[in-house]
């Protein structure tokens, strides 16, 4: 039976054991898996399997699926393969004698609930830029002067019910979408609709948050 295993950060936090058909994964509760991330979408992708085959689907989510590190809209996973969907990182296991028990997750009849990190942890000014990763430059708010690291696929900022905003990495770069609030880039009012990052770029979270784009 072929299986998932979910992590964050490193950290493997659950396993799945695919024994239906169709297995949806998304935000909302009705999901068989339930990312609790607000860059997951509600629907966010479908497993299908068929033949102990199993293919992914992304579902139009805002932010993407990926399949080793690359943005897919459909695509049969072969053993090993790493799905990445709003920071979490899914490994797919072609075969598996996972029994349902402590620390799985049966997706049959149950859900499973992973919650997220709203936001990346923040370092000192300077300490990422010398390993060559994009980051997001704290210029005011609580934590200015730190730097957020983009290295994941899908990086979210802000404080709910305030502003949060999403920086996805893409192929061609790094692209950022508002979530909840008032989120503006470089003065404009950002929309839900991916906009490209250039250097120097500045967003800004509700009424305090400022944070530059700075591609190194």
């Amino acid at each position: 039976m072929p299986k998932m295993i979910i992590s964050v950060d490193g950290v493997v936090i659950g396993q799945v054991a695919l024994a239906k058909d169709r297995t949806t994964l998304g935000r909302r509760a009705y999901n068989d898996i339930v990312i609790d991330n607000l860059a997951v979408s509600g629907e966010h992708a479908v497993l299908h399997m068929s033949g102990g085959e199993v293919e992914i689907e992304d579902l139009n989510s805002t932010n993407g699926t990926y399949v080793n590190a690359l943005a897919i809209q459909k695509q049969a996973l072969k053993d090993n393969d790493v799905i990445e969907v709003g920071g979490c990182r899914i490994h797919f296991r072609a075969r598996s004698n996972l029994a349902i028990g402590p620390g799985s997750v049966r997706t049959a009849s149950g859900e499973f609930s992973a919650p997220m990190p709203l936001s990346s942890a923040p370092t000192e000014s300077g300490a990422l830029v010398e390993l060559g990763i994009p980051v997001l430059r704290v210029l005011s708010g609580a934590n200015e002067g730190q730097d957020v690291s983009l290295q994941k696929v899908v990086t979210t900022i802000g404080k709910p019910g305030v502003a949060v905003a999403v920086v996805t990495r893409r192929r061609q770069g790094y692209v950022a979408a508002s979530v909840v609030g008032g989120v503006t880039l470089n003065g404009v009012l950002l929309g839900t609709d991916a906009v490209a990052l250039q250097e120097l770029d500045v967003l800004e979270l509700g009424d305090h948050t400022r944070m530059q784009f700075v591609r190194v």
